[in-house]
């Protein structure tokens, strides 16, 4: 039990630092775009302010990139912005694989604990006898408890992870979005 304890309160501990840190405003923040692109017609976008920027957000972080290498052609700003986009996706999935262990292993766990049980429930009836049916159904009952807890774990844990997942996969294509915006606007720019 003392395993299936612990991992429910990881559980609980990762899912409030998810959703605290991947909260839309936080990865994203409104008008962030818009604020990089005027700064950037108005050439305020110094290297202090890029730093700032870099610092600021994973939007943040990944228009940076972008315009540190502009410079270079479009080629080389989209693979810089895809390289500081894959560090980002990487901090954003940041303990769901963690989850997703524990919602794969404690059911497990409970299980062991049930076998266990039941181990001790026989070696008892061996050494004992059936004696008091009470007994019996009792340290059955007993075992089971453990199966109970592994999957009263489980359940939220693969619920927490399969929510966080589909939450960085949907601030990933807005990220993506922002960013080609981004490319698309400081090269059609210069083209002209």
């Amino acid at each position: 039990m003392w395993p299936i304890l612990i991992c429910s309160i990881v559980v609980v501990a990762i899912s409030i630092e998810r959703f605290i840190a991947l909260k839309s405003d936080r990865v994203i923040p409104a008008g962030q775009l818009a604020d990089v692109w005027s700064k950037l017609r108005s050439k305020a976008l110094t290297g202090e302010a890029l730093k700032t920027l870099r610092d600021s957000s994973p939007l943040g972080y990944i228009l940076a990139a972008g315009i540190s290498n502009a410079g270079h052609g479009r080629d080389v700003m989209k693979d810089s912005i895809e390289e500081a986009a894959g560090q980002v996706i990487h901090s954003l999935e940041r303990f769901l694989v963690l989850l997703s262990n524990i919602a794969n292993i404690t059911p497990l766990l409970g299980l062991l604990g049930t076998v266990l049980g039941m181990i001790q429930v026989f070696s008892d009836i061996m050494l004992f006898g059936t004696g008091n049916a009470a007994d019996l159904a009792g340290g059955i009952s007993q075992a089971l408890i453990t199966t109970a807890a592994g999957l009263t774990v489980a359940i939220p844990a693969m619920m927490s992870h399969r929510y966080f997942e589909r939450h960085v996969d949907s601030l990933v294509v807005q990220l993506e979005g922002q960013a080609t915006k981004l490319v698309d606007a400081m090269h059609s720019d210069q083209s002209k």
